[in-house]
């Protein structure tokens, strides 16, 4: 949590999503502001039939062909949130837009309501259902067949917030805002509120207006609020009203504390926030009032304890009308007097002049193009502007009209604008912004000193269908290509961590922004379905931990030097290790190329391979539960187990060590022999070890259905070999120094047995399959030192355990240990199908690949 008390009042705009005229998100609205292009559109007399506008009302003298229209307003993902056609065919298009938009907003933010830990709240409102009155209502077979309250639940405005909240799972305050023209502006100011009460966590604040027709105009009446001429001209001295527009704006809030403490993207804060009323001293109901705005604009100023000396920019209400831009001048200069005598130092500016008059998403838009403003560090022209309204007096105000694309950099002082918003019926609001903090550089910890800076990066994909899911592959690189400063770790780990996992996955790793664009574009011209998975639920996971004999040098080095979690574990592992082997497994792990071969040969020795198998193992595992792949079950070759049971928690890591090094010091005592691999089964693999052929040879391992594995003295093993060969049955010799799970290890079980009695036994926590049965452990088992000392010496029986896991169709079978020999087993048995999962953790020895890529 931040230390500095200002934050703790503070409220940090932590996302935002919106979609407005010509613009069809926050990048392109920004976009047009920057290059200040105007989203007000002229529609054809053609269109505007098509759309539904009568020909009598277009025939009139008075009849302005023009409004800021949404494009694909009309349009719904209606399944993507579970509604049905119908459903959606009834529902207000602003409540559809909205909804749209909320999600857009918390994946603008980071942020999966079903998995934050806190409330959500959500503040918004809309205008009036126009869509209601002329389409809905038009068609009764339409009412009919809905019903009168589920056509109410659709169409009123009563329902906007709650909708959201109900679909999204956002369980903090849910209400419905209603202030006309300043209706968004309000919900942030009430949304600031509850956060800073502590009645939810985060909030969500904004507003919607959709008119139906969506390509329309309106009927110019003289002395009204809407303009002659199609453009809204605020401050200018030609200024005759404004414009009307559809769009919608949402901004995710935060306490700045809590955003700062949770690395959260700041885009601006919000110091202060007011509102109050006009009453009734002012000229009529729809008047605004120079005494109201004052009053708010300052209580504003003093609640964010700001001098408006120190404002550099305030984004209007400006709408344009020969009464309200005085009036707002008015209202500003009296606020800024009562602390500054300075004339013309602060810019101003509005975004009706961009997209016209958004009615209940007005004030959340202007609050976003301020945001933006703050965050490029620029100031947009205010557009259609030439020579200010001689009634404005702005030559002796603190303001003066920005007409062009102003830099805005970042000074010693924050750099603070103030954005207000004035409702018919007299309700006024104003916000007091700041910049937000400026981003701190990381610096590397102690775990990356030596280690390379360029890692790979896992970017994983998901959407709803496979054809958005290829779209979406194109818009992040398309997001990649527009921000070339933004750092591909973050934009991995929010991909990762802070977004909703829909059911069409893909995933592309990378180890730059050039390679994640090109890897993106192969998924999205792939199209639909060809790299992508369906993920029908959370898959459930096996890990299998291989046995002796898997061990090279140099094995997950890549790991090591570039992921922290395995490199602390295996780190942890390694110290045990030291004080009973007398030897640092790392030097012999990592050795450098010129001690590779000395290293190898001291890896080959019992004494020394079990401990290293176990450690990497062990240090596998723990980083892939800490990136949230856990087991529902486990199974381990031969030494393999003894990870399984550690991490089921039957030892304490520290006995687990101290037990491992003691079996592979007992082991490397006892007589050498050697062993080989079958490709016969058990039944017919015991008619070569009967008898006085077999001799001392014993089966060591059934490792599928067709691959066992022969123990025993050197000599008789060659023996075997020689005639199997001879008798057209696969074959070979293993590169080991002892006769593993053989009657040579007789010697080391009592002993074995006297160093399990003295570590700490536990039942297992997570089910495991035991070598010795080939099925499931039993408690009792599992805390017998008498078992531990028959897994030393009888057959391991993995392929029984193979059955036993492949009995669930749906379990994935991960090996977490070099190579991929035990998937391979498995692949071998009968419970085996196409459609199963085995996949390998580590490289084989021959595969020239970087171990961190080849995990990712």
């Amino acid at each position: 949590m931040s230390d500095r008390p200002e934050d703790l009042n503070q409220i940090a705009i932590v996302g935002a999503a919106g979609r407005f005229p010509g613009a069809a998100d926050v990048g392109a609205f920004w976009t047009n502001l920057e290059q200040g292009r105007e989203g007000i559109i002229v529609p054809s007399d053609d269109e505007l039939l098509a759309a539904g506008v009568s020909p009598a009302l277009l025939r009139q003298p008075g009849y302005v062909k023009a409004k800021g229209v949404l494009a694909d307003g009309d349009l719904f993902d209606a399944d993507f949130f579970g509604y049905s056609p119908r459903e959606a065919e009834i529902m207000d298009p602003q409540h559809r837009v909205f909804l749209e938009c909320a999600w857009e907003a918390l994946e603008s933010a980071g942020y999966d309501p079903h998995q934050f830990g806190g409330r959500i709240g959500l503040f918004a409102g809309s205008s009036l259902n126009s869509y209601l009155l002329f389409n809905i209502m038009t068609n009764q077979r339409v009412v009919d067949s809905a019903g009168p309250f589920q056509t109410l639940i659709a169409s009123d405005k009563d329902f906007l917030a709650t909708r959201v909240s109900y679909k999204l799972g956002l369980t903090g305050p849910s209400i419905t805002v209603q202030t006309a023209c300043s209706t968004s502006l309000t919900a942030v100011h009430l949304a600031c509120q509850s956060l800073l009460s502590g009645e939810c966590d985060i909030a969500l604040a904004g507003g919607v207006s959709v008119s139906v027709p969506l390509k329309s105009g309106y009927l110019y009446e003289p002395g009204g609020i809407l303009s002659p001429d199609g453009h809204c001209r605020a401050f200018d001295a030609r200024a005759a009203g404004t414009v009307a527009g559809n769009g919608a704006g949402i901004v995710v809030l935060r306490r700045l504390a809590e955003a700062r403490e949770n690395g959260d993207g700041l885009m601006a804060v919000i110091r202060g926030t007011a509102v109050n009323n006009d009453g009734s001293l002012k000229a009529g109901y729809t008047a605004p009032s120079v005494d109201g705005q004052a009053e708010v604009i300052a209580e504003a100023l003093a609640v964010a304890d700001v001098d408006p000396g120190t404002v550099g920019y305030v984004e209007t209400h400006g709408t344009g009308t020969a009464l309200g831009d005085p009036i707002e001048i008015a209202a500003l200069t009296r606020a800024f007097r009562e602390h500054t005598d300075e004339t013309g130092f602060c810019a101003i500016g509005s975004v009706k002049s961009s997209v016209g008059h958004l009615d209940a998403a007005a004030g959340v838009t202007a609050l976003i193009k301020a945001t933006l403003a703050l965050q490029h560090e620029a100031i947009p022209a205010t557009l259609n502007y030439e020579r200010p309204n001689p009634d404005l007096n702005l030559e002796t105000s603190p303001f003066f009209v920005n007409t062009e694309l102003r830099p805005w950099p970042r000074q010693q002082t924050p750099r603070r604008a103030g954005v207000s918003a004035f409702g018919i019926g007299g309700t006024n609001v104003h916000v007091v912004l700041e910049e937000a903090p400026a981003a701190t550089t990381a610096r590397p910890g102690p775990a990356a000193a030596g280690r390379p800076a360029q890692i790979a990066r896992l970017l994983p994909l998901s959407a709803k269908t496979a054809p958005a899911l290829a779209a979406n592959a194109g818009r992040l690189a398309g997001h990649l290509e527009r921000h070339p400063a933004e750092d591909l770790g973050d934009t991995a780990y929010t991909l990762a961590c802070r977004r909703q996992s829909l059911g069409q996955r893909a995933s592309v790793v990378c180890h730059d922004r050039e390679g994640a664009i090109s890897a993106l574009r192969q998924v999205e011209r792939a199209g639909p379905g060809n790299l992508s998975q369906t993920a029908r639920h959370p898959a459930p996971v096996a890990f299998l931990f291989p046995g002796q004999g898997a061990q090279y040098v140099s094995m997950a080095r890549g790991l090591y030097q570039r992921e922290p979690v395995f490199a602390g574990e295996l780190d942890q592992c390694a110290e045990l290790f030291a004080s009973w082997l007398g030897t640092d497994l790392r030097t012999l792990l990592f050795a450098p190329p010129a001690q590779a071969d000395a290293a190898a040969r001291a890896l080959a020795e019992t004494a020394i391979t079990q401990p290293a198998m176990f450690t990497v193992e062990y240090a596998l595992a723990r980083l892939w539960c800490s990136w949230g792949v856990r087991p529902r079950a486990m199974a381990g070759h031969s030494i393999g187990e003894y990870t399984a049971a550690c991490l089921a928690g039957v030892f304490p890591l520290e006995d687990a060590a101290r037990l491992v090094a003691a079996r592979g010091r007992l082991v490397q005592e006892m007589p050498r022999g050697a062993m080989l691999a079958v490709v016969l089964p058990e039944s017919e693999m015991a008619g070569w070890l009967s008898g006085d052929a077999g001799g001392d040879l014993c089966l060591a391992a059934v490792n599928s259905p067709a691959s066992t594995v022969v123990s025993g003295p050197a000599e008789a093993v060659s023996d075997l070999h020689e005639r199997l060969t001879a008798a057209g049955v696969a074959c070979r010799l293993l590169h080991t120094s002892h006769a593993f799970h053989s009657a040579s290890m007789a010697a080391a079980v009592e002993p074995f047995i006297e160093e399990v009695a003295k570590a700490t036994l536990s039942a297992p926590q997570i089910p495991f399959c035991s070598n010795v049965t080939g099925t499931w452990i039993t408690d009792e088992q599992a805390t017998s030192p008498a078992y531990w000392g028959l897994h030393l010496r009888e057959t391991v029986r993995f392929s029984g355990c193979l059955e036993e896991l492949l009995r669930d169709p749906d379990l994935v079978l991960l090996e977490a240990g070099p190579g991929q020999t035990l998937g391979t087993f498995a692949r071998q048995c009968q419970a085996w199908t196409d459609d199963r999962t085995a996949i390998g953790s580590l490289r084989h020895p021959k595969e020239q690949c970087d171990d961190h890529d080849y995990m990712l």
